[in-house]
Parts: structure tokens; C-alpha cells; sequence
């Protein structure tokens, strides 16, 4: 994909092809060809090239610019540049230079007015952004695709306890229903970002030639409408040379690909203390150590992410510090994106599966939910509610942590009496003459049977039953919010795909009038 080295091959409505001939031969040999040449990394944009030639030979037809009859030639061409594929493609500096060549092998010298009223560099930014909202689709595709296999298994597992952790410690207990819920959220603003992605990227650049636009009567909405973009880009200087789009979807993938890496972390984690058995599938062995059961897949999501940043790193050391308008190191830049698309699409895959096909240790996961007594926090919650201010409930409750591995309703009046210095039914009762806020809760608030309720994993993650939290009732509302969300964003790929597809098929029919 290389920058239009001139453009005044096509300075007046005859299009010069005689000049184009003569500028080719000059730059046509050298040391530096295959150097320069895109050709083969072009490939992925083959179909694109071919759409962006068919729309922008369809706009001059219907300008006047072009005539009919040369119109229809050229369209034949390009169809019969379909057919053969991208490997019968003549050689060339790059994809575009290569099928115009093509063309005009098939129709002769006026073949080259295909390419009057652009440059190459519109053209390549246009290729650029028809294929990279094809991939981005197909990003949100998968990621919707994820979402879904986690609520699947979210709402199977809404009330399977788990151990919670902050800093690999024993935390609070939660549910595995809670904890994927999470992942979903995160993935559900990836989806976001790569929407948000798409929206930028689908604009038309096409009509801004090498930068400073074309003194032919152009409709560069015709063309844009033709290839199913939403607009175009105002300003033909900034529509030439703008990548800020590539790189914005590539970041929103390195993002997506940070998700990923933190979910396969947790698995490899989970998998080695027992909590889930990773499937056959998503798994391998050793080569010496038969017993061995190794989280290889997730391991490799996990290193995917470092791909992604590396594409983020190399696009924006590309593009700093370029000068305006179109630099020939963009034609490095657009590999970065490519690079990112497919690595962590795959990675999603992967990612979703492993995680759809794991079983749960259902047992182990309820007996280590209250290790490293992870109910503490809302035993100081009870203590706090039944009027015990609540840096001194987390003090005493710090204080019986202390004294026994396992505390229990003794060990925490243990503690009372050094903390309050007094009993915490006393402390409770007292507190509660105060304040008649506190009334209702006063005395059963901190009873042994509400103390011990709050030592119980369950009744601890039941209590927790305020917006986002684990509590089944609290897991069932977000789960309902996620579908809805999820269905939103199905709706709304199925809209942008279908929007792709009534654009493609306009263009061939109207392509096909000419031919």
C-alpha cells in the first residue's frame, strides 16, 4: 500500500494513460523494488481494493467522468480480476498499482481511467478502513459470543460458593456466579470500545486524492453510500493521512486482550488449587511427565495480550511525530492492526471456551470459602449495624482473627472485653438507649445466632444482597441486566452487518449495469 508518487497522470477528464507508462518505466527497476512492494501482505485487502475500484469507477460513470461504455470495461475487468484471485495478480509496488495493471492488461490504455480523481493514498486509507470494520464486526461477534458462554455459566453457578481474594489472600466468600459475572462486564465494555471503534472507522476518506482534493465534479457521497460507510471525512488532508482510527481499534483489542489475560490468569490459578478442572480439550500433557495436566491454552491467551500491546507499542512508534499528509511509513503501520485483529480474536475464542467447558470443584470451593476467616468483614458489618462504630468493630474483629485461627462467637466477646472493655451484648444495649436509629437493631443484631449467621460462608454472601453483590438475588438482577445488554448489542451487529450488505449488493447491481 503505497502513496500516488504523482498525480498529474490524471490532470485533465482523458486520464494521460500514456504518461502513467512513462512514469512507471522510470521507477519500475532498481535494488529497492521488493523493498518497497506490499503486494503480499496487500492480500487481505484484495476484496476491499476491489469494492473501493468498483464504487469509485460506478461515481465517475454517474459524474459524466468516465463514459459508460469504458465504465462497463473496467467493471468486467475487476470482476474478471475476482475470479482469478490474488495470486494471478501481475507484479506491483502494491495491491492497487497491481490490479490497475491488471485492468488495463484486460482492456487496454483506457483501463487507467479507473483511476482518475484519486490517489493512491485515498485509496489505501479507504481499503484500510473497509477491511478493518469487516474485522471489527468480527471482534464483536466473538466477544458477544464469550459473553454469552460466561452468563451461561454465571447463572449456573448464581449460588456455588467461592473464596474471594485481594492480593492472592483469602478475601470475602462470593459465588463463582458473582465472580464470572465480572468478566462479563469487562468484556461487556470491550464491546463498547470496539463499537465505538467501528463508528470511526466507518468513514470514507475516498475522494481526497493524495491530500489536497481533485478539481473534478466528484460525489464522494455516492461513493461513501456505495461502500456502505456512515460519512465521510470532511477534510481531504486529514482523510489521506488520518490512522488514528487503526490505532484506536487496535487499543480497544490490546484492551480486550488485558480481559483475557486477567481471566486466564485466574484459571491457571484456579486450576492449580483444584477449584476447576480445565476440559481435555483446552489442555495438555507433558512430554516426560505423563500425570501432567497443563492450562496450556489459557496460558497462551494470557501471552496474547502481550502481542496486542506490542501492535499498540510498534503502530504508535510509527505514527509519531509524521509529518501531515501521507508518510510511506504508514505503509508499516497498517500490519500492527492486521496483527492484533487476528491474534486476539483467536485468543477470545479460546479464552470462552476454556472457560464454558471447565467443571467446577463445587465441594472444595464451599470449604475454602471461609478460610483465612473470610467472613471477617461482615462480622464488623453486624457490629457496625448493632451501633458499634466501625473502625472499632474492625479493630476487635482484627483482635480475634488474632487470637484464633477459626474465631467464634467466644472469641469475639473475648475481644470485646479488650477492645470496649466491656461484653458486646452490654456494649450493644447501651448503644442502642442512645440512639433510637439504632433500635430495631439493637440486642438480636448481635446475638450468638446473628454472630454465628455472619461466620457462615453463605448466610455471609447472602447477606450481601446491595446492587452488584454476590447475593443470588442481587447475581439474578445483574444477570438480567446482562442479558439485556447483550441482546442490545446482538441487535445492533446484526444492523451494521446488514447495513454492510444492502451497500455490497447496491454495488453490484449497479456495477453490473455498466458491465
Amino acid at each position: 500500500m503505497t502513496e500516488e508518487p504523482t498525480n498529474e497522470a490524471n490532470a485533465d477528464a482523458e486520464g494521460d494513460s500514456q504518461g502513467d507508462v512513462v512514469r512507471r518505466d522510470r521507477f519500475s527497476g532498481g535494488p529497492a523494488r521488493g523493498f518497497l512492494s506490499s503486494l503480499a501482505a496487500d492480500e487481505r485487502i484484495f476484496e476491499a481494493d476491489l469494492a473501493v475500484d468498483r464504487a469509485h469507477v460506478v461515481m465517475l460513470a454517474e459524474q459524466g467522468i468516465v463514459d459508460d461504455e469504458n465504465a462497463g470495461a473496467i467493471l468486467d475487468a475487476l470482476d474478471d480480476i475476482e475470479d482469478a484471485g490474488h495470486g494471478d495478480l501481475p507484479d506491483g509496488e502494491d495491491i492497487h498499482a497491481a490490479i490497475e495493471t491488471a485492468v488495463i492488461e484486460r482492456v487496454g490504455p483506457e483501463g487507467g481511467r479507473m483511476h482518475t480523481a484519486r490517489s493512491r493514498n485515498d485509496e489505501v486509507a479507504t481499503c484500510i478502513r473497509y477491511r478493518l470494520r469487516e474485522d471489527l464486526l468480527d471482534a464483536i461477534e466473538t466477544v458477544i459470543g464469550a459473553r454469552e458462554q460466561l452468563l451461561e455459566t454465571a447463572r449456573e453457578h448464581a449460588e456455588t460458593l467461592m473464596p474471594g481474594f485481594t492480593h492472592l489472600q483469602y478475601a470475602q466468600p462470593t459465588t463463582v456466579g458473582h465472580y464470572l459475572l465480572s468478566y462479563e462486564r469487562a468484556l461487556a465494555r470491550d464491546t463498547e470500545r470496539l463499537f465505538g471503534a467501528y463508528e470511526r472507522t466507518n468513514r470514507s476518506p475516498l475522494g481526497s486524492a493524495a491530500f489536497a482534493g481533485t478539481p473534478f465534479d466528484i460525489d464522494r457521497e455516492r461513493t461513501a453510500e456505495l461502500l456502505g460507510f456512515d460519512s465521510v471525512l470532511s477534510n481531504s488532508m486529514d482523510a489521506s493521512s488520518a490512522r488514528d482510527n487503526l490505532l484506536e481499534a487496535t487499543t480497544a483489542l490490546s484492551n480486550l486482550a488485558t480481559t483475557l489475560s486477567g481471566l486466564s490468569e485466574d484459571f491457571v490459578i484456579f486450576a492449580n488449587d483444584g477449584y476447576v478442572d480445565l476440559s481435555d480439550d483446552y489442555s495438555s500433557t507433558s512430554s516426560i511427565m505423563p500425570q501432567k495436566k497443563n492450562p496450556d491454552t489459557l496460558e497462551l491467551v494470557r501471552s496474547r495480550a502481550g502481542d496486542a500491546h506490542a501492535a499498540v507499542s510498534g503502530l504508535l512508534t510509527t505514527l509519531k511525530g509524521l509529518p501531515r499528509a501521507y508518510n510511506r511509513d504508514l505503509q508499516r503501520a497498517t500490519g500492527h492492526g492486521w496483527d492484533a485483529v487476528d491474534s486476539v480474536i483467536e485468543a477470545t475464542e479460546v479464552a470462552a471456551g476454556a472457560v464454558a467447558t471447565a467443571e467446577w470443584n463445587a465441594d472444595l470451593l464451599a470449604r475454602e470459602a471461609g478460610e483465612g476467616f473470610s467472613t471477617a468483614t461482615g462480622v464488623a458489618d453486624l457490629l457496625a449495624m448493632s451501633g458499634v462504630p466501625f473502625r472499632t468493630a474492625h479493630e476487635m474483629v482484627a483482635l480475634a482473627a488474632e487470637k484464633s485461627d477459626d474465631p467464634d462467637y467466644e472469641t469475639l466477646e473475648s475481644a470485646a472485653q479488650e477492645v470496649l472493655g466491656e461484653s458486646l451484648s452490654a456494649h450493644v444495649d447501651r448503644e442502642a438507649e442512645r440512639s433510637e436509629a439504632s433500635e430495631d437493631a439493637s440486642g438480636e443484631a448481635a446475638s450468638r445466632e446473628a454472630v454465628e449467621a455472619a461466620l457462615d460462608p453463605a448466610q455471609s454472601v447472602a447477606s450481601r444482597d446491595s446492587a452488584g453483590g454476590p447475593a443470588p438475588e442481587a447475581v439474578a438482577t445483574q444477570l438480567a441486566a446482562a442479558d439485556d445488554d447483550l441482546s442490545a448489542d446482538r441487535e445492533s451487529l446484526a444492523a451494521e452487518r446488514d447495513a454492510l450488505s444492502a451497500a455490497e449488493t447496491e454495488l453490484r447491481t449497479e456495477g453490473a449495469g455498466y458491465v
